[in-house]
């Protein structure tokens, strides 16, 4: 996500305006599963990269991707959708959950609601997908504080079954005093309950090399957002492998610490997304079976 998008807030809320007025069967099942564990060489899907059509007609954007051969969602809200109609869907197109995209005031103020909502869809994973400003503008403190609130979350959607993700931008790592706070935000954190769903672009952004990150936090790194960075000094998004950043390298480390869930995230496109994310996912079909 950038400043500049609608934010992922947002978002999900025009998801579940949206979502009223789509017709979807009346069969849907009801029955709950455990969370679907299987992801070797799975390419999935941030939906938030295709809101443009989601919010309009949010199974119809869900098919899409199945049918350019995606092979999991990782949702930014579920289009007003029960959790058996999410999950029949999913089941209907073939598609594995990879994970929720869940803001942080829900997991604030309704995470037991929310946490009952991922198991109905099977999901394995649920993500907090930033940082509140209440936070990032207090810096230190404000790092240590949102840290103390990841835990408690993490703490019950552990218990419940689930692994618990912080997802990163690049304010995380401007530094105070010659410290980067994100480091502030990993120590006061417990690497078993809070995991890390590392954004590449962004890691690049905050002038970091991807590689190192991820080998450095090998333990909390199970899910990466592979999105690309164009050259130049206007440095904003691309398709997977149409930009600077050392893919090859990214997987290979990936492979050897054991990530599990590679999604594709593209926040804007300046031309056709439906067709930059077709691009994406031909790439890392190539770069996951080299």
């Amino acid at each position: 996500m950038d400043n500049q998008s609608m934010n992922r807030r947002d978002f999900s809320k025009s998801i579940l305006a949206a979502g009223a007025a789509l017709t979807l069967p009346a069969t849907f099942g009801t029955g709950r599963g455990k969370p679907a564990i299987k992801t070797e060489n799975l390419v999935g899907i941030q939906l938030y990269t295709l809101r443009e059509f989601s919010q309009n007609d949010f199974p119809g954007a869900v098919k899409k991707v199945a049918e350019m051969g995606y092979d999991a969602i990782e949702f930014a809200g579920f289009g007003n959708l029960t959790a058996p109609e999410v999950k029949k869907m999913m089941a209907n197109l073939g598609l594995v959950t990879a994970g929720s995209h869940e803001g942080f005031e829900g997991l604030d103020t309704k995470l037991d609601e929310r946490i009952e909502f991922n198991l109905g869809i099977e999901n394995p994973n649920m993500i907090c997908p930033s940082m509140p400003g209440r936070f990032r503008e207090a810096g230190v403190d404000g790092f240590k504080q949102f840290a103390e609130k990841l835990n408690v979350i993490g703490e019950k959607i552990k218990q419940a079954g689930m692994q618990f993700y912080y997802h990163n931008h690049d304010f995380e790592f401007q530094k105070v005093d010659d410290r980067c706070l994100f480091s502030y935000l990993l120590e006061d954190t417990h690497p078993d309950l809070v995991k890390l769903e590392v954004d590449l672009y962004w890691v690049k952004k905050g002038g970091q090399d991807p590689v190192k990150f991820i080998q450095k936090h090998a333990a909390r790194c199970l899910m990466l957002h592979m999105k690309d960075m164009t050259a130049g000094e206007e440095a904003t998004f691309a398709p997977v492998g149409t930009g600077i950043l050392d893919f090859p390298a990214i997987v290979k480390k990936a492979r050897e610490i054991g990530v599990k869930w590679f999604v594709v995230e593209q926040d804007r496109s300046s031309g056709n997304i439906l067709k930059e994310v077709e691009i994406s996912l031909k790439n890392m079909r190539k770069l996951l079976n080299t």
